[in-house]
């Protein structure tokens, strides 16, 4: 497809900048002032509360083999602390620049893939866990071919999926694989499929099947799909087209998210580019349709590629990061904004300090924030500033959970401890995200609906379908009739 040219529908609208001020005077960008040690290419947030940020060699060919090594990120304390770098076989460092990631039901980080070599790249075999608990890393048995820009997705089983990435020879890997503990090997591997591009961002969906929602990092592939995973390894993945989505060769560093609540099963993708210029399209899928077919959206007040898109416990989307052009941070200090799904619309908010294109990444912390970090429009040119959005109802009087079960299993009717239970419109489970190149397969925000109040707690049903919420560790959090939310307390599904 040729690149749109229409500005009302693709690119950008008339600049809003004067609106801005407008939108809100309560919400607020801070540069932090300690920066990272390292290049945060990965992030993940882990069910300690601290963030996991790693990179290999840091998009560096120098560094290749040499001990570039993770770190841990105590957000409360503002404090770093590093891991011994995971060795391989020969005792050299294993280069987890570029893989993909998940969280198991048990809270560890799997990481998987990354790069053998640069220039053609290369995809690595490796496997690996992060423990949260142990602050270590963990080797796990090899995948069946390697992997670079590769996308890890855990399904309602607790099993991780993977595909896509360039393979041990730099061609891309159509056979996607999935990893068990129960498996005699590790991994077990499907026959190969249509040419999905790297990093595609996959989300599950409440029937077990996978959507690919036509976003990913470099060059495209095939077009939006449904995938459905067969019951043995020996047949193929069938896919179902989905069609409808407008300027399928603008995905490349686009964002996509499973819109809140999961059970609407509603898929955004926004923005995005070719090789150079940015969109503002926004379109959505209703995936719970008999023949899903995406449909033009509001656009994005402001074209990127490269952006972040985080889930907000408010139930909104905040997007943020990117540039209009292609890895250009002089056009890349573009203000925030933030889509509400029940009206559709979106609100410029505050303008962020820092640039961020390629290789940076945006979390939502357990207190309703979002961490911004990294930047890397050039290799070796390292974006190391940290900078925290708070959003409007940081500033609000916050409801407050008082006592919730720690553990939790499906179908569970449970009680919340709240002063403000007479007062509360939502219960959420929001699963932790692990990102990096705009893209993440585990956000999601779960309706958890309340059955009965009283003065000071909350009865509520958590759903008995494992695809809707797979099991894992939680953000749980209430919000109040303003859309208000608390602070998070943890909780784990199983």
């Amino acid at each position: 497809m040729t690149q749109p040219n229409n500005k009302t529908n693709f690119r950008e609208e008339t600049d809003l900048g004067t609106l801005i001020a407008q939108a809100t005077t309560t919400d607020k960008w801070q540069v932090l002032s300690y920066s990272l040690p390292i290049l945060p290419i990965h992030a993940a947030l882990l069910r300690t509360g601290k963030i996991l940020f790693f990179c290999g060699s840091g998009n560096d060919p120098n560094h290749l083999n040499t001990p570039y090594d993770s770190v841990l990120w105590d957000v409360n304390k503002g404090t770093f602390s590093r891991q011994a770098p995971p060795l391989d076989s020969n005792n050299q460092p294993i280069d987890l620049f570029c893989a993909g990631h998940s969280f198991t039901a048990d809270g560890l980080l799997m990481v998987a893939g990354g790069t053998l070599r640069y220039d053609p790249f290369y995809g690595s075999f490796s496997a690996l866990m992060f423990d949260p608990i142990t602050e270590k890393w963990v080797k796990k048995p090899s995948m069946n071919n390697g992997r670079w820009y590769a996308t890890l997705l855990t399904l309602g089983s607790g099993r991780i999926f993977a595909v896509s990435g360039l393979d041990k020879d730099g061609n891309l890997n159509r056979q996607p694989e999935i990893y068990s503990s129960t498996f005699a090997n590790g991994w077990n591997a499907f026959p190969t499929t249509s040419a999905l591009p790297q990093y595609a961002q996959i989300f599950l969906l409440s029937s077990g099947n996978v959507f690919y929602s036509g976003a990913y990092m470099g060059g495209g592939g095939v077009t939006p799909r449904i995938l459905t995973l067969p019951g043995t390894f020996t047949q193929s993945i069938a896919e179902k087209v989905v069609p409808g989505l407008q300027a399928p060769d603008f995905g490349n560093q686009a964002a996509s998210v499973l819109l809140p609540p999961a059970q609407d099963q509603r898929v955004m993708i926004m923005g995005g580019g070719n090789n150079t210029t940015a969109t503002n399209r926004v379109n959505i899928v209703n995936l719970k349709a008999t023949n899903p077919t995406y449909v033009g959206s509001r656009f994005l007040k402001y074209a990127r590629m490269h952006l972040s898109a985080v889930l907000l416990p408010d139930r909104t989307v905040f997007v943020c990061n990117g540039s209009k052009m292609n890895e250009d941070i002089t056009q890349s200090m573009l203000p925030a904004e933030i889509y509400n799904p029940v009206t559709n619309t979106w609100t410029a908010v505050a303008k962020q300090n820092v640039p961020r294109v390629y290789h940076s990444v945006a979390l939502l912390l357990p207190d309703g924030r979002v961490a911004t970090a990294g930047g890397n429009p050039a290799r070796r040119v390292n974006e190391l500033r940290l900078e925290i959005y708070s959003p409007a109802y940081m500033s609000r009087s916050r409801p407050i959970i008082q006592k919730a079960p720690q553990r939790l299993s499906y179908g569970l009717q449970f009680t919340i401890q709240t002063p403000q239970a007479a007062n509360i419109k939502w219960v959420s489970l929001i699963r932790p995200m692990a990102t990096t190149h705009s893209c993440d397969a585990e956000q999601r925000l779960v309706d958890v609906p309340i059955s009965y109040r009283n003065s000071t707690s909350l009865n509520v049903t958590l759903t008995d379908n494992r695809n809707i919420a797979p099991p894992g560790w939680y953000m749980l959090f209430i919000s109040d009739n303003n859309g208000t939310p608390s602070v998070a307390t943890w909780t784990q599904l199983s």
